[in-house]
């Protein structure tokens, strides 16, 4: 069965490859050296050191599993990969909020990268969705749970 592909930023990939590092090189050391000092302790049965400090080390080696199978399927978007104009992944886009007359800018990305706060939002959620392959000018209607966000895109940059 063929996984999903991951798409990221060069970024977003620069990131990933570098917690990983961090937790093969660092972390994981730590997180022996907590779980030998605990067994040190005594009667491990009974040792929350032990136990929390085990609990850790599977976290940490849940999620250096995770992210080797992130990038042994990251696809890195292009910036300015589409025809000029036109909503792809890893572009800024400048909205007209139709409703409010508000400008509202976006960058488009990968699922991974998504972050609400800092105006970066999935190609999979509904406005992601709605915006992907629109050209400056279309007026795009979006379904959220809130209602209905009516748009028009105003500018389109790689």
């Amino acid at each position: 069965m063929s996984e999903k592909a991951v798409f990221l930023s060069r970024e977003g990939l620069r990131r990933l490859e570098e917690e990983l590092e961090y937790l093969r090189s660092i972390r994981r050391k730590e997180v022996a050296a907590r779980i030998k000092q605990a067994r040190e302790n005594g009667d491990i049965a009974e040792n929350s050191e032990y136990e929390d400090a085990k609990n850790e080390q599977a976290f940490v080696e849940g999620r250096i599993l995770t992210l080797e199978k992130m990038l042994r399927n990251a696809q890195v978007l292009e910036v300015g990969g589409g025809p000029p104009g036109v909503v792809t992944l890893g572009c800024r886009v400048r909205l007209l909020d139709l409703e409010t007359q508000e400008v509202e800018e976006y960058w488009i990305v990968g699922t991974l990268e998504a972050n609400p706060a800092e105006n970066r939002i999935s190609d999979e959620s509904p406005v992601g969705r709605a915006l992907l392959g629109r050209a400056v000018g279309d007026e795009v209607e979006v379904e959220v749970p809130v209602g209905t966000l009516r748009y028009r895109i105003l500018e389109v940059e790689a």
